[in-house]
């Protein structure tokens, strides 16, 4: 796969006594020629309770051959990691029959819709199999890669032939389609079209690259093939002998390629790729600003009229984005592109919601590498202010259809929420990695209601039909697409759904976290030992979870388990005898040498709950919604007989919930009391007396917000009226 060594070791706090045996029998084993690299790495220069700065360590390991014993590897390991998608096995009643439909159903369709709309078309037009013009939008390659990735992930843990051939396929036209040089964008490369790395505002050749690499490292990881990953480095390579000081100082319009260096350095432990990812990072806020710049030489050539008519459809110029990019007063201010401040300086998330989920989910991961404390304050910061003043209660994010972007502190409207889907999933990935940095709960409580609304509401439940944006209110014209001319939303879903299995468990040294609740086996090695846990459950209809481990012998270590933030109470069982909750972080902490066949019972009271938004949000001003568990529910006219939007939750203490098998693949509904208004009375009047107007009892039910819009188009809402 590589010319360098599959050893991964990370930054963390540490023994000093073992930095020191690392550096003793490593740097004077050095050539002579690369000592200098490393004469001011030493014991001496990292005080107790410093971060580490392992890369210098893990080079010097690369340049002499050294290979740790796995203790000291282990010592020196990240404090928090997925065990791989690859070593969990799903076995779970909500989950396993959508990742069969994602994996046997959804990626099929998907892959019908790169044939039919000209995406693996492009791909055969650059190396002479196709003829006509390029088809789609000129960063349409992104898709390709994304399904390459979601496949990649199912071909992991499911053996699915028909599905392997089709990606070995992709990925053969993906490799003769890439240049000399390392170059694959296919909008530039037949036909006479001209202009490579010259458009980062609106062409978005870094993005594609990013999705390129990310597809490359997925496929590896999980097959073992190293084709895709060997043209993704080439690109990789390619860039960045052409990006950085003193070369083309630029920064993607789109941000991705960030995350997805990161991915590959770790992978491959070439300090180059983080060291690119690093100037990306940096670079972004900066003033001058390399796309204010270009911004005034686009605008320039429109009013030059020297762009072609297909320049301007197709996205290469800026037609329709000027008000986008440029503040009321005409000036580049760099809102939407998260190029207005540089990171540390940032004080809230602004501009582009998909844009700036994959930006800050890259800070994250690249801080697990590196030591930057100011840098982590500001990431900190940014995922605080979404969570609590801009985020829907579903997790969507970006509140504004024009631009798919955010607005201010507590605009949340209802019924014009953009909330992209695409969006979701990279709120996942930033929550994800803020865990991985810190340990703490409440970055999986937000992935995990990202997981079950936001996310799963952007696929139908048949999983041919989609969501690009998941507004909170709808009327009865809205309905789910089979495709997009910009279909970013499809395969992206894919990959989360397919590459479910890294987020269910966590490991440290000597811990085990379990931070989802899914049905499913982890296969690990801790202390030294051979670890199988085993979870059950009826998660999320139900809050009993059992987990068994097997192992040879005995073996102390902590098991960690997340207690949900909505949760009201918990109780655990070991071996069927009660054990008090030690709680940290969010997690109930149980710390003991454990045996073969323990069991561990843990308890969740779910309940239906009536939930309220914050005084400052207006669009939810004496309104109410309805949560049980991690699921937001909402309310459809086929289940309702009168307007839904005019139901008031008169009586919140009559909400019961019901598991019913006959609806929607069996689900666990929210039913209760509430009132209309008689609009036979209300006749041509617009106002009435309060005191005039009448109300009649009826009944409602809520279904979980994931399965809206799979009957029929209907009216939806989340938000009910408060009497």
């Amino acid at each position: 796969m590589s010319e360098e060594p599959s050893i991964r070791l990370y930054r963390k706090s540490g023994s000093p006594s073992d930095l020191h045996r690392v550096l003793s029998s490593t740097v004077p084993r050095l050539d002579e020629r690369y000592r200098p690299l490393f004469s001011t790495v030493g014991w001496s220069a990292f005080p107790a309770g410093h971060k580490y700065r392992f890369r210098y360590i893990r080079k010097a390991l690369y340049l002499t051959g050294t290979m740790l014993q796995r203790s000291v590897l282990e010592n020196m390991s990240e404090q928090y990691r997925s065990p791989g998608f690859a070593n969990v096995t799903i076995h779970d009643d909500f989950w396993s029959p959508r990742l069969r439909t994602n994996n046997l159903v959804s990626l099929d369709h998907q892959y019908n819709h790169l044939q039919a709309n000209g995406s693996l078309d492009n791909f055969r037009r650059v190396i002479g199999e196709a003829g006509g013009d390029f088809e789609g939008p000129p960063f349409i390659d992104a898709n390709v890669y994304k399904w390459v990735e979601a496949a990649s992930y199912a071909l992991a843990t499911d053996d699915m032939p028909t599905l392997k051939e089709k990606v070995n396929n992709v990925i053969s036209l993906i490799e003769e389609a890439q240049a000399d040089d390392g170059y694959l964008f296919t909008y530039f490369m037949f036909g006479e079209r001209t202009g490579r790395w010259s458009n980062f505002t609106m062409m978005h050749e870094l993005y594609c690259a990013g999705h390129l690499i990310e597809a490359g490292v997925a496929h590896y990881r999980a097959v073992g093939d190293d084709r895709l990953l060997a043209v993704a480095r080439k690109f990789a390579d390619h860039i960045h002998e052409r990006f950085g000081p003193n070369r083309l100082e630029k920064i993607p319009g789109h941000e991705e390629i960030e995350l997805a260096l990161v991915r590959l350095y770790r992978l491959t432990n070439a300090d180059r790729y983080l060291d690119l990812a690093g100037y990306f990072i940096d670079r972004r806020g900066q003033d001058p600003s390399p796309l204010a710049a270009e911004l005034t030489d686009l605008e320039q050539k429109l009013e030059d009229e020297t762009f072609t008519e297909e320049q301007k459809e197709s996205g290469w110029s800026v037609v329709g984005y000027q008000d986008t990019l440029r503040d009321d007063a005409g000036q580049y201010d760099g809102i939407w592109a998260q190029d207005h401040k540089p990171i540390r300086d940032q004080q809230r998330i602004e501009g582009h919601a998909v844009r700036a989920g994959n930006l800050y989910a890259a800070v994250a991961a690249y801080l697990q590498e590196v030591d930057d404390d100011e840098l982590f304050a500001a990431v900190k910061r940014l995922w605080r202010n979404m969570v609590s003043r801009r985020m829907y209660i579903t997790g969507g994010i970006g509140s504004q259809h024009f631009g798919e972007r955010f607005t201010e502190d507590y605009d949340l409207p209802n019924d014009t929420a953009f909330a992209e889907t695409c969006a979701s999933a990279s709120a996942i990935f930033w929550s994800h990695h803020m865990f991985e940095l810190t340990g703490e709960s409440e970055y999986v409580d937000i992935l995990e209601r990202i997981l079950y609304n936001g996310l799963l509401s952007g696929i139908s439940l048949d999983g041919t039909r989609y969501c690009y944006s998941n507004p909170l209110t709808t009327d009865a014209e809205y309905h789910r697409h089979k495709w997009f001319y910009v279909a970013c939303c499809p395969p992206n879903l894919s990959r989360v759904l397919a590459s479910l299995g890294k987020y269910i468990y966590a490991l440290s040294d000597d811990e085990v976290f379990v931070n989802l609740y899914v049905g499913s086996t982890v296969e690990t090695t801790l202390s030294g030992r051979s670890i199988t846990l085993e979870q059950s459950t009826e998660y999320p209809w139900d809050g009993d979870i059992e987990i068994r481990l097997s192992m040879e012998g005995s073996a102390k270590f902590t098991l960690n388990l997340r207690i949900p933030e909505w949760t009201e109470s918990e109780a655990i069982e070991i071996n069927d005898e009660s054990v008090a909750i030690e709680s940290e972080n969010g997690y109930a902490k149980i710390e003991r040498t454990w045996n073969d066949g323990d069991q561990i019972d843990l308890s969740l009271a779910v309940e239906p709950d009536v939930v309220v938004a914050h005084p400052e949000v207006g669009s939810d001003e004496a309104h109410a919604a309805l949560r049980r568990g991690p699921l937001v529910y909402c309310l459809e006219g086929i289940d309702n007989p009168y307007p839904v939007h005019h139901l008031i939750l008169s009586n919140p203490d009559s909400i019961s919930a019901r598991y019913t098998e006959s609806m929607l693949d069996g689900m666990t509904v929210i039913e209760g009391d509430g009132s209309v208004q008689n609009l036979e009375e209300w006749q041509d009047q617009l106002y009435r007396s309060l005191d005039s107007v009448e109300t009649s009892s009826v009944e409602f039910t809520a279904i979980p917000y994931y399965a809206r819009n799979n009957r029929t188009q209907t009216r939806m809402i989340v938000w009910m009226r408060l009497a």
